[in-house]
Order: structure tokens, then sequence, then C-alpha cells
């Protein structure tokens, strides 16, 4: 028999997701019906500095503080970030600028940057420093929030000094060199496939990997559709540029959409998917796939290696990236968007890969 506090605890993972998906279908109701400034009103406006707070997490699941492992995944870490500054939030992706884990880059889905490091203490994260907010621009080096559903900044991929946005209800990829100014940098609009064009405006371009030298498909860049479904109902996927520029799919299971990726430099592809229910609210999970095995007309498919749901410190999850540690450990940091709204939270959660 169920306990009156695992009852109550139920409860209130159910509420969550209730109110979490009720929020994620309002908002894209809202998307359609909303005046364009409505949409952009946490758009960063000019480059500031801003103070961001955090609160540790100390445990991913508060039902058994002592458990650490979680597929093959090991909690490190995770804060609950928070900030003064009305434009912070809405954290859609994330890419480290460093091979150490603190320096990094991400990206608002209002058409912002936010830059700066992480500190820690050994191998946990106690803060942010460094913080700065600063928007997206497009090729006249004004804000791409000017332009009608330009702001909608869901994906971020990096080679070198070169980083590329994804836009998802436009469907357009942006290009910036970062040698030219970093984040004050203008963007090139880059030639994509018109069926990446295509793809459903809100469930567009959800996550983009660009392959370095050494790997298979060197030199290409991978854009993954949140819910693009192919004529089998599985999610599609592009290959641009590259040796082999094309399209294939990712098998699409359990109702999981993408919503970011990071290759590893084993040659392993993290897909970081989600999904919501009525009756669990938020549910998460990383699936691995052979970079080798995608190809133009491939179907690719992979284990799940961690999952997880409201029973853990999780939100709406849509940024991962990944570094190896002096000692060799593959480390994976996730962020979540927050919607800019008070029953969400914006976290940043590093495990440790142990398979």
């Amino acid at each position: 028999m169920s306990t009156p506090s695992s009852r109550r605890s139920f409860l209130g993972f159910a509420a969550a997701g209730f109110s979490t998906l009720a929020l994620s279908r309002l908002a894209q109701a809202q998307a359609a019906t909303e005046p364009r400034e409505l949409q952009v009103e946490h758009a960063v406006a000019a480059p500031v500095s801003i103070e961001v707070n955090a609160r540790p997490i100390p445990h991913f699941e508060p039902r058994d503080r002592a458990r650490t492992r979680f597929g093959s995944l090991d909690y490190r870490s995770g804060l609950v970030l928070t900030s003064p500054y009305r434009g912070f939030g809405g954290l859609s992706g994330i890419r480290f600028l460093d091979g150490k884990g603190e320096r990094f880059v991400a990206i608002s889905d209002q058409g912002g940057w936010f830059t700066g490091t992480i500190r820690y203490s050994g191998r946990e994260m106690v803060g942010l420093t460094d913080v700065e907010a600063a928007p997206l621009l497009g090729a006249e080096g004004r804000p791409i929030t000017e332009k009608h559903l330009w702001w909608d900044s869901e994906s971020i991929a990096r080679d070198g000094n070169l980083v590329y946005v994804g836009l998802e209800r436009v469907n357009q990829i942006l290009r910036y060199d970062f040698a030219k100014g970093g984040t004050r940098a203008r963007g090139e609009v880059i030639a994509v496939p018109p069926a990446l064009r295509k793809l459903p405006s809100n469930k567009g371009i959800e996550a983009l990997v660009f392959i370095p030298k050494g790997q298979p498909l060197a030199g290409t860049l991978i854009a993954f559709s949140e819910r693009g479904l192919d004529a089998d109902g599985n999610l599609v996927a592009f290959l641009i540029g590259g040796p082999t520029p094309g399209q294939f799919s990712v098998r699409r299971t359990e109702k999981y959409d993408i919503s970011d990726a990071v290759l590893l430099p084993s040659g392993e592809l993290l897909i970081l998917e989600r999904k919501f229910s009525w009756f669990t609210g938020i549910n998460i999970r990383i699936r691995a796939i052979p970079l080798k095995g995608i190809a133009p007309g491939a179907l690719v498919d992979g284990p799940a290696l961690f999952a997880a749901d409201l029973g853990h410190e999780i939100d709406n999850m849509e940024g991962i990236d990944a570094h190896v540690t002096p000692d060799g450990e593959t480390v994976l940091t996730l962020v979540s968007d927050d919607n800019f709204s008070m029953l969400q939270r914006t976290l940043l959660l590093q495990f440790t890969l142990v398979e």
C-alpha cells in the first residue's frame, strides 16, 4: 500500500506535469495569435553584463539521496539559475568555448546570446561568473528579432570560431564567425536543403552538430528536426555540406522528440530527447547513435543511456554538450528552457558518462 508521503509525491509530480504541459501548449497557441512584439518581450536589446545567481542541487533524485547512478550516467552536480535580468531564460542550447567545461556560449529562444564561465569546487559546479547577454545579429548588424518570426533560436553548433544557430520557426541557419567580434559578429544565412525549409514551423530545426576532422562525415553540419516526420513517422534530419549531403531519419519511439545532440570524441552521437504527457509530465532521455551509421537515406537508431522524469531534478531540458576532464572522464552538461515561466526553472546539470 502506498504511504501518505508517496501519494503526496505522486500528486505533486502529476500537478507539475499538468502545469508544464499546459504551459507548453499555451505557448504554442500564443505563438500563433499574439502580436509579434509580445513574442519577443524577453529579447536582449544590447550587450550587457548580468548577474546570475546559483543554488546547488545536491541530489538528482530527492526520493533516494544516496543514489548517484542513473543508467549510464553518474550525477556530478547541478544548479538552479536565476537572475534579476528579465531577459535571462529560455536557454535552448549550449556549447563550450574551451576544452575544460568552463567558458560557454548559450542561446535563448528569444534571439539572445549568453556567455560566461562555470565556476567549480572540485568536480562540482558552484556558480557562474562574467555572464553577458547580447542579441543575435543578422547580416545587417541589427538584432534578428526585428525580422518577422526570426526570434526562435533553438539550436547551436560550433566549428572552431564558426558558430551555427538554427532558427526554428523560419527553418533557417545562421553562421557566425566569432573571430570577428564574438557575440557582436553578424550572422550569415547559409544554404539549406529545400526540404528543411518545409519542416513544421514550431517543430523544425531543434539540434545542430558539426562533424570535425578525423570523424566520419567530417565537415558536415547535421540538422535534426524536433518533430518533422518522414512517411513512416520517424524524425527527419539533414546532412548539410560535407562529403555526402542528403537526408536521413532517426527512429522515433515512445513519442519522444529531439531537443539537442552532441558528438563525443569516440564517434558516438548522443541525442537528447523529451516528451510531455498528461499523466507523467516531462520525460527526458539520451540515446547513443554511432556516427558511422549515418548516411543519406539511412534510418538510424540506438539504445537509451539515460532516462528521467519529474521524480528527478529535471525541467524542460533543451541543451546538451560534452567535455573531457584531465582525468579522462566524459562529462555531459544539460541546460533547461524555463519558457520565462514562474512555474519552471533554468537548470544546469552535469553527469559523468560511465559506460
